[in-house]
């Protein structure tokens, strides 16, 4: 579903109410650009001095971070995509509701706040080669404001609104027609506040060029913004008992009111909060993600059609609504999921929430503290893995386990658009591959049993498999001790422990006896390769693969082939013990069963899961010498 800023407040309510019931959100977002990448970046030493990279040498996460900062700080997010899941653990479904909102970088005027951003040639060129409209973020984008641009813009208008807090001017002697200015205008003031017969006198004064009289007055003709900040500035200092008021052409003088002075702060602070909303646009949906404050959300603003026209509602039941999904997403925080998400999370804090630390442990501690639970597909399809060749791009990996039926994945009646239409490097649509892609990918691995320890080493894949195994070979464990895991028969799974190899701890279905021969062990097939794309004139090898997640020194990655057969293992017929009439249990013939042998499981793995200890929180960052970044807390 497109949304854009006319059709968003009618459907934040709808987005939150979603997001209140979701089990994930899935991301990606579309940039104005992106890091350089450094050739022979210097490097300080101990020293003192500098020490300059070889060429093709590894960059260290900390590096990385720096570029990925310094470009999140010039360069500009022009889409973001959600996708909103929901699973019914009953049927076994998971409903998707994909947004696609454009981000629109202008700012109201009147907040006094800036914003300054660029845009990269080749991102630029890689979007427009992929149909993004680079008019639509301007023209039809959602409003956003960090959360620290909002804090600037609420005390810049409070200062604004306590007069005492603005410098004075001070008038130099050669400023001859301002010094006469400023003493006609006390002159006209002590004259007002003596004034005798107080019926011939009104009861306010207006300060202007010519006399009193203001009717033949405009803002070209009347006072210049000079000489109405020092009539502002004498009222407050010499005569506290008056309030000056400034009209078009003139300033106005009035006996002071406190009442009525504190009912207009009040009225002029609702209004400016009630602005500041509005251009807080689609941070409240990303507030809502992180169990932030939505208290000054107006119910009344959803009260809107998408035509911009106001609407009838039920007031009441709406606001009883919004305060029963405001405390539930109080009381709750989304697991994020993305794919390649360490250049993207950076990006996305920067815009929604303010300036990035300066250090990438600080970093991995503000964003664990916002999401508890992240979740990379890029590192899921890469864990421990050394095939330098194989796939993980997201359209890779989608079109991987497209065919897969179970877990059941649906689209929502109302978000229909992507049933039946691919595009590519439209965020929204990232968004639900990512959503498809992790569903079905947990699913396939939790049932591969492949949650190995969460170190990034050990266990690894031959390159010419192409894909994350589950190592029985010669019946030895290569670990020193792991925990039970289970092994496919074609049949049935037996449960084993693979610190013993042969004794199953238990079956799921009973193994008949047969003294039928023991057919040969198939080998997997490798997985098809996938079909060449077809190149541009302006496909070549560059920096901006990364943006189609097509990076030279990937690691590798999980492939699956639904279209080929499932080469099932087979373990030897039991015998019956002459000694006590049970029967014994057959070995485990040694097997190297890869994730596309697995029948997938009906749903993802629980949250609290020991899968997601291994898979959770832990981003690829490829070309860096640790490979990936492991977020703070888990």
């Amino acid at each position: 579903m497109d949304v854009d800023r006319r059709s968003f407040h009618w459907q934040l309510p709808r987005m939150l109410r979603a997001l209140a019931d979701a089990h994930f959100v899935a991301i990606d977002l579309e940039l104005s650009g992106i890091q350089s990448k450094t050739i022979h970046r210097p490097k300080a030493v101990d020293n003192g001095s500098v020490e300059s990279r070889s060429f093709g040498s590894k960059q260290t996460l900390q590096e990385r971070y720096e570029e990925a900062k310094e470009a999140a700080e010039r360069y500009q997010i022009l889409q973001v995509g959600l996708t909103i899941v929901t699973e019914d653990a009953e049927t076994g479904t998971y409903t998707a509701r994909p947004y696609n909102f454009y981000l629109n970088p202008i700012l109201e005027v009147k907040l006094d706040i800036e914003r300054i951003f660029s845009f990269q040639s080749g991102a630029v060129e890689f979007l427009l080669s992929h149909g993004f409209n680079m008019q639509a973020p301007f023209t039809l984008g959602v409003p956003y404001l960090s959360r620290e641009e909002e804090i600037t813009a609420m005390d810049m208008e409070l200062a604004r609104q306590n007069k005492a807090g603005i410098a004075d001017i001070h008038l130099r002697s050669d400023e001859v027609e301002s010094i006469q200015f400023v003493r006609k205008v006390r002159e006209d003031i002590e004259k007002w506040k003596n004034r005798e017969g107080a019926q011939s006198w009104p009861e306010f004064l207006n300060i202007a060029p010519d006399g009193h009289s203001v009717t033949q007055f405009t803002e070209k003709r009347g006072l210049n913004n000079y000489q109405k900040r020092l009539v502002h500035q004498l009222v407050r200092a010499e005569f506290p008992e008056f309030v000056s008021i400034s009209r078009p052409g003139f300033i106005q003088i009035i006996p002071l009111d406190k009442e009525r002075e504190d009912a207009l702060q009040k009225t002029k602070m609702k209004g400016f909060e009630e602005k500041l909303a509005r251009q807080v646009g689609l941070r409240w949906l990303v507030e809502g993600m992180v169990g932030g404050d939505l208290d000054n959300i107006d119910p009344i603003s959803f009260a809107s059609c998408l035509d911009g026209n106001p609407v009838w509602l039920d007031l009441r039941e709406l606001k009883r609504e919004f305060k029963e999904v405001q405390t539930k997403l109080s009381e709750q925080r989304t697991v994020l999921i993305g794919h390649n998400l360490f250049m993207d999370l950076i990006n996305f804090y920067k815009c929604f929430f303010g300036a990035l630390p300066d250090t990438l442990s600080e970093f991995q501690e503000l964003i664990h503290g916002l999401f508890p639970l992240i979740v990379d597909t890029k590192y899921m399809s890469t864990h421990n893995n050394s095939n330098i060749n194989a796939r993980s791009g997201l359209d890779e990996l989608d079109a991987d386990l497209y065919k897969m039926t179970i877990p059941s994945i649906a689209l929502h009646k109302d978000h229909s658009k992507y049933s039946d239409l691919s595009i590519a490097h439209e965020a929204g649509y990232d968004s639900f591959m990512t959503a498809r892609v992790v569903i079905r990918l947990s699913a396939k691995l939790e049932a591969a049993g492949h949650y190995v320890d969460s170190d990034d080493e050990g266990w690894h894949t031959p390159a010419e498999e192409g894909g994350v195994l589950i190592d029985l070979t010669n019946g030895t464990s290569p670990r020193k001790s792991e925990a039970p895991k289970q092994l496919y028969t074609g049949n049935h799974f037996i449960h084993f422990d693979p610190n013993t190899q042969t004794t199953p701890l238990r079956t799921e279905a009973p193994i008949p006896a047969t003294t039928a021969p023991i057919p040969p062990i198939t080998k997997p097939k490798i997985p098809k390769p996938p079909p060449t794309k077809v190149k541009t004139p302006f496909s070549h090898a560059g920096m901006f693969d990364a943006l189609d997640d097509a990076s030279a020194d990937d690691e590798g990655s999980v492939n699956f082939d639904e279209t080929e057969p499932l080469p099932y293992s087979t373990a030897i017929p039991p015998t019956t013990d002459s000694k006590d009439g049970w029967d014994t249990p057959p070995p485990l013939v040694p097997k190297v069963l890869d994730a596309s042998e697995q029948p997938a499981s009906r749903l993802m793995p629980p949250w609290d899961s020991d899968f997601w200890n291994v898979y959770g929180n832990k981003l690829r960052v490829n070309g860096t010498v640790e490979g990936f970044c492991e977020l703070s807390g888990r």
